[in-house]
């Protein structure tokens, strides 16, 4: 009998420990190399998710190869233009033909100035004579535009608005004078309906760049010369009064008159310290102000205020026997 019990318990035992080792990996125990039943249901959805989408997860990562990192273009564009705008937007300085214009009969020709980068304001040859205002100089890039080869004279002035403002009349080819700002802006409206252009006035960097003969520049103090009584007519030598158009000689670019015989108005708002912060592509002056730009000298005006980079200004609504006009396009 006691014999059949410890066969019994033998066999017992037989089977209890493997059901105790089962147990235990039921229970979590991790043999090396295993993987959780969680990381490899895991891996097997992602691998359906990935069959449907594979072909535009491998498309972004050609589109990837393919292409510099923004980081590494930025430091190229960097290395190529040191101190320049990351980016510069409508500049165009295609060459403009010169173009002649007639409106009832009377014409008139537009320059063509190719666009270019200049140094506007207080440059070397200036000298002592540079205010506040023309400083900094600064660098500016222009897109090419048409400017008069002379101020608006007179005779043009009539055949547009029917009558003539000045003062200084007998010869329908002298500047037109007495007209304001706004006085403008009604005879160019008017002439863009005769004409069906787009005239304007120029802006501020326009005319100091055609006024120093834009790329053809050779860098002189006055509108083409460094004598100034060889391209003005001003205080020393107009006899108090203004001059038939294009009686004295041009600057680099075949402009007339852009020292002396009248001042011409600028499109631009006046700001004293705007050349502090004025954009470096095709500037347009400050947004708001209290007066206008008007650029050139008279001839009332010391050879001082005949200077390319002398800036005025006056309200938009004054008229006077030294403000004229030049038409940009």
């Amino acid at each position: 009998m006691k014999r059949i019990f410890t066969h019994l318990l033998a066999l017992l035992l037989l089977i209890a420990i493997p059901l105790a080792a089962s147990a235990q990996d039921d229970r979590g125990s991790k043999k090396p190399g295993a993987t959780a039943p969680r990381t490899a249901t895991t891996k097997k959805d992602n691998k359906k998710s990935n069959s449907t989408g594979s072909k535009k997860s491998d498309t972004k990562k050609q589109s990837r190869s393919n292409q510099p990192s923004q980081r590494q273009s930025s430091s190229q564009s960097h290395s190529n233009q040191p101190s320049q705008p990351r980016t510069v937007q409508n500049v165009n300085t295609a060459p403009i033909a010169n173009r002649t214009f007639t409106v009832n009969g009377v014409s008139f020709t537009m320059v063509g100035v190719q666009g270019g980068t200049f140094t506007m304001g207080a440059t070397a040859e200036q000298g002592s004579d540079a205010y506040d205002d023309e400083k900094p100089a600064h660098k500016v890039t222009l897109s090419s535009f048409s400017i008069g080869a002379t101020e608006v004279t007179q005779e043009l002035w009539q055949a547009v608005m029917g009558s003539n403002p000045s003062r200084f009349t007998g010869n329908l080819q002298r500047p037109v004078e007495q007209v304001s700002w706004h006085d403008c802006q009604v005879f160019i409206n008017k002439l863009n309906a005769l004409t069906g252009e787009r005239f304007r006035l120029p802006t501020e960097a326009e005319w100091e760049y055609a006024a120093r003969g834009g790329s053809k520049s050779r860098g002189c103090k006055y509108s083409g010369s460094n004598s100034l009584g060889d391209v003005a007519w001003y205080t020393d030598n107009s006899g108090t009064t203004t001059h038939p158009v294009a009686t004295k000689s041009p600057n680099e670019l075949g402009l007339y008159d852009m020292s002396g015989n009248v001042w011409e108005w600028c499109q631009d708002w006046y700001g004293s310290s705007y050349y502090s912060s004025s954009s470096s592509t095709n500037p347009t002056g400050p947004t708001s102000g209290s007066s206008r730009v008007h650029r050139g000298g008279g001839w009332y005006s010391y050879a001082r205020r005949c200077r390319v980079s002398y800036r005025n200004c006056h309200s938009a609504d004054l008229r006077g026997t030294s403000l004229g006009l030049r038409l940009a396009r």
